[in-house]
C-alpha cells in the first residue's frame, strides 16, 4: 500500500496540516482506524492541559491507595500498610521489614537473576556475585530456545 502527504484541516485551531506518508504507515502499522484530527501544536497543548488537570500521581486522579492497619507479626506494634494483608501471611511493620532485609557483605553488589530450569520453567534466584550461578548445562540452553520461541 503505497502512502502520499495529506493536508488535514486541525479540529481546534482551524488550521491545515501535513499527514505525512510517515505518519500514515505508522497508524497503518498500529492499526489505528482514525486520521489525526489535532495539528501537532494543538495536540501538545491538549496533552499539557491534561496532564496538568490530572495532578500529580495516582492520588490525584482519584486513584487511592489501600491503607490497612494491623498489628506487625515481628514486634507487636500498630502499624498501617498499603496492602489489605492476606491470612496466615507475616505483616510486618517497616523497621521489622528493614531488619529483615539480607545484609550484602560490602564491596559485594546483590544480584537477582532469572534462572531456566531443566524442565522450562524459569526461577528467581539471588546471588552476592555472578560466581553463585548455576552452570548453564545443554537442558537449560534448550530450554531458553524453547522459551524464546514461544
Amino acid at each position: 500500500m503505497e502512502f502520499v502527504d495529506r493536508l488535514l484541516t486541525c479540529a481546534d485551531c482551524g488550521g491545515e496540516f501535513i499527514f505525512t506518508a510517515g505518519e500514515q504507515l505508522f497508524f497503518f502499522d498500529k492499526q489505528f482506524k482514525n486520521d489525526p484530527k489535532r495539528c501537532k501544536p494543538c495536540k501538545s497543548k491538549r496533552a499539557g492541559t491534561a496532564a496538568r488537570a490530572a495532578g500529580a500521581g495516582p492520588a490525584a486522579a482519584g486513584i487511592s491507595r489501600t491503607e490497612t492497619r494491623t498489628t506487625c507479626s515481628e514486634c507487636g506494634i500498630e502499624t498501617t500498610v498499603p496492602f489489605k494483608p492476606t491470612q496466615g501471611r507475616p505483616v510486618l511493620c517497616r523497621a521489622c521489614f528493614q531488619g529483615k532485609r539480607v545484609a550484602v557483605p560490602e564491596g559485594m553488589a546483590a544480584t537477582t537473576a532469572l534462572v531456566p530450569t531443566e524442565t522450562g520453567t524459569t526461577a528467581l534466584a539471588a546471588m552476592a556475585s555472578a560466581a553463585d550461578l548455576p552452570p548453564i548445562t545443554p537442558g537449560i540452553m534448550n530450554a531458553a530456545v524453547r522459551a524464546q520461541q514461544v
